[in-house]
């Protein structure tokens, strides 16, 4: 058999060489993710995520006559450091080792709404049709026009009846469109029906019905969490999307208290689904979680309480990733801007997935959390 010619054996090595550049250049096409966990916490502010509980707050509840005593004792250390590992311990302890997280203004890393709004309707619409919509103005009961990326997984043959959205606020239907997009989503005081009846069902549809309702619309996270977390155990969804709201409706009564309380008992929640998935052999390994929020807040100590387009500093959010293609860069210091409008794409993209093909206005995938990226 005779030998190759120096030039054929040079042409076979720049292709080879060739496809393996494109490849690491193609998060599509290396991605090990096969399931999705996506978490928000409404309005939880950056800077108590990256420096933890602020004094000024502190002192403003306490010159209210409210006793911020046991507050205090849980969650106020002498470094900013440690006042975010007490107030998120599963976040830093663990997403930051092995994840990414981006948002803290402090170190030049800036994540941001971009839809203007800076409230919860427009927030969540913009997180999943990856875009602003200026006709999504209001916290109507109005179902939003703009396909969302659940519903477009949700379309596809391989992820069919695979999706899964629970959410505490009611307007979750409306904002991802269940008339149009048939996805499962359960919102609200809404019972939990889907599928065959269970003993875990009837118990917690009982505890909705049974608890006091303190916010109309919106039971307690607990519910939400416990309800989406049998839903996970039971059905293997391949993306479960689970939203918290008392962070946001404890922080407009002014409660700094039960604010930082729920955004521990969002970090809890995070470690149960994180901690639930890694125990199944389907999701071990193969899951990528990610976490954020819908929109900021002001800053302390007068418009804390608020969001809003009058508020420029709502725009100002964080989010945070941690799965097998996102490199365990930590926390990010020094970064390009990252956007809620690229989030869409970004949950499609780990899942090999082209949403921004789909909706070009969409915004593009956050590349330093793919496999490949930096």
């Amino acid at each position: 058999m005779k030998s190759c010619p120096r030039s054929i054996m040079t042409l076979v090595l720049f292709l080879v060489l060739s496809a393996l550049a494109h490849a690491a250049d193609a998060p599509f096409q290396t991605h090990r993710t096969q399931n999705i966990i996506f978490v928000m916490t409404d309005g939880l502010r950056w800077q108590e995520v990256f420096t933890g509980a602020e004094e000024r707050l502190f002192k403003r509840q306490e010159a209210e006559k409210k006793d911020l005593d046991p507050a205090r004792i849980a969650f106020w250390r002498d470094s900013p450091e440690a006042r975010r590992e007490a107030l998120m311990p599963f976040l830093w302890h663990v997403v930051a080792k092995e994840g990414q997280l981006f948002g803290n203004q402090n170190k030049g890393s800036v994540a941001q709404v971009t839809n203007g709004f800076n409230f919860s309707y427009p927030g969540y619409s913009e997180v999943f049709c990856g875009f602003g919509d200026p006709a999504v103005n209001s916290n109507n009961k109005t179902y939003n026009p703009n396909l969302n990326v659940l519903e477009w997984l949700n379309n596809m043959k391989q992820y069919h009846g695979k999706v899964a959205a629970f959410g505490a606020w009611d307007l979750f239907p409306f904002i991802l469109n269940v008339k149009r997009s048939g996805l499962l989503v359960n919102a609200g005081y809404e019972p939990m029906t889907f599928g065959k009846p269970t003993p875990e069902y009837a118990l917690l549809n009982r505890l909705k019905q049974e608890t006091i309702r303190y916010w109309a619309g919106e039971p307690f996270d607990s519910l939400t969490l416990e309800t989406a977390l049998v839903y996970l155990q039971r059905e293997k969804p391949r993306v479960l999307y689970v939203s918290l709201g008392e962070t946001d409706e404890w922080a407009h009564e002014g409660r700094y208290d039960k604010y930082l309380e729920s955004a521990r008992r969002a970090d809890a929640a995070l470690k149960t689904l994180w901690e639930t998935a890694q125990s199944m052999r389907k999701y071990r390994g193969k899951t990528t979680l990610i976490f954020c929020a819908d929109h900021g807040r002001g800053n302390a100590p007068e418009e804390w309480k608020s969001h809003g387009e009058k508020i420029d500093a709502s725009k100002n959010i964080w989010m945070a990733f941690i799965g097998p293609d996102t490199a365990p860069l930590g926390e990010r210091s020094q970064t390009d801007r990252v956007t809620e409008s690229q989030v869409a794409a970004t949950v499609a993209a780990f899942l090999g997935e082209d949403f921004s093909a789909a909706v070009p206005k969409a915004g593009k995938p956050i590349s330093a959390v793919l496999a490949g990226g930096k």
